[in-house]
């Protein structure tokens, strides 16, 4: 019984101190729900464990010229204004599909930092989908909101859409998993944070899965290429 007791006593000490460790690293947050806050808290163990499971860790790479141009795309912004991607020539694109509540939900943070440390040489296109468990419900409003006040996102976000194989599709993730028009890839995003890197040239060069942080040494050195 003694035991029994003592290991309560731990058990409730380790959940109220975790409770804290929450609350701590969520001090600036703003109108999170506690299931953002509890996924912001857990996203280093969880890039831990991924990392050595290797799960959603898949790295492809390819230098084909598109049968597509990737700047005769056009791509409709958060705010319903219309991107011509023809703007983003000379420029590398990075395009990643995003999610409100999810465990990688944190990478908002890193994506920003990159967005800023490689301004002149890197577009960051955000592409907000509730393709995988319902992890992005809010409407184009609340998720520039949720963004700008939580993580101090910047850079573009495109209105929520479709990025996994449908008849509903993005057209621009029609562009990037489909090789009859991008050149050679196939691979559609394993899960929300699957990142895509178009070079200066409208060449895409590379997939990153969603496990792989934006601040990888690969992704930097994809970047620098």
């Amino acid at each position: 019984m003694k035991k029994l007791k003592r290991f309560i006593i731990v058990l409730l000490v380790l959940i109220a101190t975790f409770v804290v460790y929450i609350e701590i690293v969520n001090r600036n947050s703003i109108n999170m729900t506690y299931r953002q806050k509890f996924l912001k808290a857990v996203y280093p163990a969880l890039m831990w464990f991924t990392k050595l499971t290797g799960k959603n860790t898949k790295e492809l790479a390819g230098n084909i010229q598109p049968p597509v141009s990737f700047y005769s795309l056009k791509g409709q912004l958060n705010n319903g204004d219309t991107l011509d991607f023809a703007e983003l020539k000379g420029k590398k694109v990075m395009l990643v599909n995003t999610a409100s509540d999810c465990g990688y939900t944190n990478q908002y943070t890193d994506l920003q930092k990159l967005a800023d440390e490689y301004k002149d040489k890197l577009i960051i296109l955000g592409f907000p989908a509730n393709d995988f468990k319902d992890q992005e419900k809010g409407t184009d409003e609340e998720i520039a909101t949720f963004c700008k006040k939580n993580y101090g996102v910047t850079f573009p976000l495109m209105q929520k859409s479709t990025v996994i194989q449908s008849a509903e599709q993005n057209l621009i993730y029609q562009w990037l998993t489909d090789s009859t028009k991008n050149g050679w890839n196939k691979k559609l995003p394993s899960w929300n944070f699957t990142k895509y890197i178009v070079n200066e040239y409208g060449v895409l060069t590379n997939y990153f899965g969603p496990s792989i942080s934006p601040m990888d040494n690969d992704v930097i050195k994809a970047i620098n290429e």
